[in-house]
């Protein structure tokens, strides 16, 4: 799905992240979370000039804004898991936190705010689920140097997860910090 579509409930969800960003409650949204909000807080959710499915590389921000959500990854490449044919721009007063060659914006942040188009919330379940609900998305893709079929992402859970959740652990406790004003 997209936020584009006309679904009714993109709206509603959409004024909520603007209320809670009005009123400085911590959002944070993963892929179609993260492209929601982008679009309540004005940016734009288009096409990707690729899709990227499984495992890949992001590279850190290394600058005053991203160096506190980042810590020692900031300025490095980590793990990330993908699923979308879509991206966000980056709304105006955020500022970008991950990028890869393959689309540019793979994470932002604004304030408490966290919006990603990657996943770093993921587990070995998460991926088998998604590996057997969409594998025919996967499958009619795999031709992209940008898309890994279904069993090579499980096969990989091993050895890409552990670095994956560096990344997350870091960036949940500093967004959890956030909770605690």
């Amino acid at each position: 799905m997209s936020v584009n579509d006309p679904l009714p409930w993109i709206e509603p969800v959409c004024r909520l992240i603007r209320e809670a960003v009005t009123k400085n409650v911590p959002v944070i949204g993963h892929c179609l979370g993260g492209q929601l909000m982008s679009k309540a807080l004005g940016g734009q959710v288009s096409k990707n000039p690729v899709k990227e499915i499984g495992w890949s590389e992001a590279g850190g921000e290394d600058n005053a804004i991203a160096r506190p959500w980042l810590g020692p990854l900031a300025g490095k490449n980590s793990t990330v898991f993908q699923w979308h044919g879509e991206t966000f721009s980056i709304p105006n007063g955020a500022s970008r936190l991950f990028t890869n060659m393959h689309c540019a914006n793979q994470m932002f942040v604004l304030g408490p705010h966290l919006g990603m188009q990657c996943h770093v919330e993921m587990t070995p379940e998460m991926i088998a689920t998604w590996c057997t609900q969409w594998a025919d998305e996967a499958l009619s893709a795999a031709d992209q140097t940008t898309v890994q079929t279904p069993e090579t992402m499980q096969a990989e859970i091993g050895e890409k997860l552990p670095v994956m959740r560096q990344l997350s652990e870091q960036l949940n406790s500093v967004w959890i910090k956030g909770l605690a004003r």
